[in-house]
């Protein structure tokens, strides 16, 4: 796979592990049409911290099996870890190679397809003292227990096989006396770009049957990446010849040819400007291909478009593949028999392709299908007949799938995996829409348009900018979101999300990713994502005085562009990891000379005072949003003393709120699981309470789940003098009937029908003074049924037993709520069960162990009114599909046990009442 890996230069991106209805602009392309599912679960940020990923996935060569790797949080380790999985595509199976919480990735097929290597951090074996986490392991493709075959000081970076014996792998070389030394100290002191005491990379061989490793080179750079021929004699690699070239790119990586058999090793493509950013070689090992940035910029190749050679070893010389393609490669190109598939960038999405090789040149014809304009990555089988993909739209997360390839068409699409299974069918997705508009230099811009949650065409809604990272950064019609762009979670409270692709941006050609080069940067992407804004104000969609601004990286760049251009436009800001001031920047930070002097068109000294003009931090005066921040503390793309500048200015001028969050040890994004989930929560809060002003009061000394939370959130619950329920008048006397509260749809009781209510339909039903707020009991459903017509009549609203299939998900708990279990102190068996209620004849009454109604935790998310006993004190008669009455949920003497079959006896059943009509009332 050529997966190209941007190098840090010019790119403040966040990594993320990242339609449409008619808008009527001057033109809108094809997202999503599909009409969001009806919403079950509103979305949490546990749903973008802890989700499942694909990734790493390789075809067998027999291309009758995929591997790939799924990767998920762990809230213990707070952090993400990966296992492996195997798929069949010929059947629907899947097996589980790997198991628990450690990093298991890179798989491998051997060349025989009997064997898959990976690199894993599990706990090996009577591991030797000093050696790295993470190893090479093997298992057989068939099944058993994977064994390690490395110990190895310093960790693997690549693995590839070269036969079905032999491995051939990167890795630093083996530690210096220096580094032993230093180690010894516990000297944990950085030298910055020591190149004398950092251990080159170097390729050696391993033989995976007695684990004998054998160095293959003794170069005394550094091995970025690397591809072995298919015919195992040669390895073309990119070698990094300075520890400073992201910095001021000054000294470009190498290309080099290593020839297995001999040893020997030649540069290639010497008078060529590249920076190799992957290989592949061709199936008839005549050469490779190699993907590299092109940029017209005579010093720096920050931002432009990926362009592809061929290096014909015959020839020895590498041609330029002319893509016929303005915009150039996109993230993908795979090499099959006769040429090579590519996905080729297209503005919002994608474009695959195949190319024929003809000679000397190639000849472009473009692939259609299904999911052909939303594959995120591809793997091509080895006979260039299956493809496997990931494919998502921004409105549907991402699935693998396998198909074939025929005749430049994708055909039988079969989904591969089911990941994250419970969000897809158990929330609903904003419509998403590419539209684009006017900007800059009367430019047409694109952008993806998010639309809130239950949006009615005609009114207007808040308005939020969720601006990508990069520049050289681009969000298409594919699904991303995370910790850093939470979309779901704002959309769902009422508001657009506008994601544009400003000048700058990668994906739409060499002009416009060059376009805010050479001291235009701000001067164009600024206006761009502001024209998107009044765009939208302009059709009647966005509501003028309720826009906001969100982003990372350069997105908080841009997102405080915004706020200091447009200061009363712009109401709230969230910002993570910008930028405000930039001669400190230019020194501080890995990548300073190359990003700045390009973007800039000069460096600090020679331009001083046009850094002080770029620099936010001199206008933040103007600011009148509420601004939060966010930082890690180890960050090297963007020094964190940039948001202390930002933090301390706002303090300065002390005209809004401002809220600075700081993640100890962490680089230009969050890793811990913890930090993510604070970031989204402090989002997400600062938005509910100074944009969309739905934030309620609160106290940091209420613990969630106590009962003093539950005084607070039942302090509105119906009473009448000491009685739970509602008094309504009828006929000019006041009777007492049940309180109901929001489930999704349903309108159900807050707590069962207690014995002062249902006395007001049974006068004969007797009540034992002090009692009153007990559940009713002994209720046959007959009398039930009586009692909600009798409700009806009373009331001249429609009231009913619930349906099963409304309430029966909400039954399902019974911890801590009044059942058998609660008087008996501990977890009861069925025998203890009988002996108990045996004992329980000699307690006086029918019903000893009832208690008054919510006497117990209720149930219910933050946002959601309590409801009590639902899973204990009274079972409650619900009607079946057959029309039938059935006793359903725990009750005081049963236990707890989900596998007891324990019915309640008759003086333990009650009831609970639901207001409105079947058909209106869905379970949600």
């Amino acid at each position: 796979m050529m997966r190209r890996q941007f190098s840090a230069a010019g790119l403040l991106l966040v990594g993320t592990l990242a339609c449409f209805g008619v808008i009527r602009s001057s033109l809108t392309l094809r997202a999503d049409e599909a009409k969001p599912a009806a919403r079950k679960e509103p979305w949490k940020p546990e749903d973008f911290i802890f989700s499942e990923a694909v990734g790493q996935y390789r075809i067998s060569p027999d291309a009758k099996w995929l591997v790939w790797m799924k990767s998920a949080g762990d809230k213990d380790k707070d952090a993400r870890f990966s296992n492996l999985y195997l798929s069949s595509l010929t059947e629907t199976r899947e097996i589980a190679l790997t198991r628990g919480t450690d990093q298991n990735n890179q798989p491998r097929w051997s060349p025989d397809g009997e064997k898959i290597a990976f690199l894993s951090t599990r706990a090996r074996p009577k591991a030797k003292p000093d050696t790295a986490p993470a190893q090479i392991w093997l298992i057989n493709a068939h099944g058993g227990e994977p064994w390690p075959i490395t110990e190895l000081a310093h960790a693997p970076k690549q693995i590839e096989w070269l036969d079905k014996d032999t491995m051939v792998y990167s890795a630093e070389e083996d530690p210096a006396l220096y580094e032993q030394e230093m180690k010894k100290k516990k000297d944990d002191s950085e030298v910055a770009d020591d190149a004398d005491h950092e251990p080159p990379v170097r390729l050696y061989k391993i033989n995976v049957k007695d684990s004998k490793i054998t160095r293959l080179t003794t170069n005394t750079d550094w091995i970025e990446t690397f591809k072995l021929s298919h015919d195992a004699k040669y390895a073309v690699a990119s070698h990094a010849k300075s520890l400073h070239y992201s910095f001021d790119q000054k000294v470009r990586p190498v290309v080099m040819l290593h020839d297995l058999g001999n040893g020997q090793e030649k540069q290639l493509l010497a008078n060529v400007r590249v920076r190799p950013e992957g290989f592949q070689w061709a199936f008839d090992n005549s050469g490779f291909y190699m993907a590299t940035p092109f940029s017209t910029d005579a010093r720096f190749m920050t931002a432009g478009i990926t362009i592809v050679y061929f290096y014909d070893l015959a020839a020895g010389k590498a041609t330029q593949v002319n893509l016929d393609w303005e915009n150039g490669l996109g993230f993908d190109l795979e090499t099959v028999p006769g040429g090579f598939v590519a996905l080729l960038a297209a503005g919002s999405h994608d474009e695959p392709a195949f190319y024929s090789k003809e000679g000397t040149s190639w000849k472009r014809q473009q692939i259609a299908g299904d999911h052909a304009k939303n594959i995120e990555t591809m793997e091509m089988s080895e006979d260039g007949k299956t493809i496997a993909y990931v494919s998502s739209t921004a409105s549907k997360l991402p699935q693998l799938y396998r198909a074939q390839l025929d005749a430049g068409k994708i055909v039988s699409p079969v989904q591969v995996t089911k990941l994250n299974d419970g969000l897809v069918s158990a929330r609903s997705y904003s419509k998403t829409e590419v539209i684009q508009w006017k900007g800059a230099n009367d430019e047409t811009v694109q952008g993806i348009l998010y639309y809130p949650a239950n949006y009615e065409e005609g009114k207007k809604y808040p308005l939020i900018t969720a601006i990508h990272g990069g520049p050289q950064g681009a969000d298409k019609d594919l699904w991303d979101e995370s910790w850093a762009y939470p979309i779901q979670l704002l959309t769902q409270r009422g508001s657009f999300i506008l994601r544009p692709n400003y000048h700058g941006s990668n994906n739409y050609g060499l002009k416009w990713s060059e376009s805010i080069c050479c001291g235009k940067y701000y001067d164009l992407e600024t206006p761009d994502i502001n024209a998107g804004v009044e765009y939208l104000i302009g059709k009647g969609m966005a509501d003028p005085d309720k826009i906001a601004t969100m982003g990372w990286s350069n997105g908080s760049i841009l997102s405080t562009s915004l706020i200091t251009t447009y200061p009363q436009r712009y109401k709230v800001a969230s910002v993570g990891a910008g930028d405000i001031e930039w001669i400190s920047d230019w020194g501080n930070v890995f990548f300073g000379e190359s990003f700045d002097a390009y973007y800039f068109g000069k460096s600090p000294m020679q331009d001083p005072q046009l850094y002080i003009n770029k620099s936010p931090f001199f206008k933040m005066d103007k600011v009148q949003a509420p601004v939060l921040i966010f930082h890690g503390t180890a960050d090297t793309n963007v020094p964190p003393a940039q948001s202390w500048s930002y933090f301390r200015v706002l303090q300065y001028y002390g005209k809004v709120p401002v809220k600075f969050v700081l993640f100890p040890g962490e680089p230009h994004g969050p890793r811990k699981l913890t930090h993510q989930m604070r970031k989204v929560e402090e989002e997400v809060a600062w938005f509910d309470k100074y944009f969309f002003k739905t934030a309620k009061p609160d106290s940091e000394a209420v613990k969630e789940g106590s009962p003093l939370e539950a005084i607070f959130r039942t302090k509105n619950t119906g009473r009448s003098g000491g009685n739970y329920g509602t008094a309504v008048t009828v006929k000019g006397k006041s009777i007492l009937i049940p309180e109901v509260i929001l489930r999704g749809d349903l309108e159900i009781g807050r707590f069962e029908v207690t014995r002062v209510q249902f006395a007001e339909f049974d006068k004969n039903y007797k009540i034992e003074p002090g009692t009153e707020n007990y559940p009713a009991n002994g209720v046959t459903f007959d009398q039930a049924k009586g009692y909600a017509a009798w409700l009806s009549k009373t009331t001249g609203q429609t009231w009913r037993v619930p349906n099963e299939s409304e309430v029966s998900a909400l039954h399902e708990k019974k911890d801590g709520e009044n059942t058998l279990d609660y008087w008996a102190g501990y977890a009861l068996n069925p025998d203890d069960v009988a002996r108990l209620q045996k004992k329980l004849t000699e307690l006086p009454g029918n019903a000893p162990l009832l208690k008054p109604v919510g006497n117990f935790p209720g149930q219910g998310k933050e946002n959601e009114e309590l409801i009590f006993d639902l899973g204990g004190n009274v079972a409650e008669w619900v009607v079946t599909s057959d029309g039938k009455g059935k006793a359903l949920g725990g009750s005081a003497d049963q236990p707890a046990d989900p596998r007891a079959s324990h019915e309640p006896g008759a003086a333990y059943i009650g009831l609970r009442v639901v207001r409105g009509d079947a058909h209106t009332s869905a379970s949600k």
